[in-house]
């Protein structure tokens, strides 16, 4: 999670979890921790959380989990409350979709 140098983020952890979900489907729990500078079990509980407010979902095959966006899944804060994510996500996917993936 990238912070400024007063030290704080305009988005939580749990939304930086989405975003980098939302951006990134296939990745794994131990690159997500990478990514965001947190401990394997700390993205766990965020990915709890974020599945009992039905923002995420999970696919379990052998031993490896999917993980995707519900998009339709509203932001639970009162101010925002019936806001769903696919407006605040909806568009960020689209341009990664439409980005070609450029050749190593």
């Amino acid at each position: 999670m990238v912070e400024n140098a007063n030290g704080w983020s305009l988005v939580s952890s749990h939304g930086s979890v989405l975003f980098v979900i939302a951006l990134n489907p296939g990745i794994t729990i131990k690159d997500l921790a990478k990514e965001l500078s947190l401990t394997q079990r700390t993205i766990w509980g965020i990915i709890g959380c974020l599945r009992r407010a039905n923002m995420l979902q999970v696919r379990r095959e052998g031993r490896q989990h999917h993980y995707w966006v519900n998009l339709e899944a509203p932001f639970l804060h009162p101010i925002i409350k019936g806001i769903t994510l696919k407006v605040v996500l909806g568009e960020l996917i689209s341009q990664q979709k439409e980005v070609p993936e450029q050749a190593s």
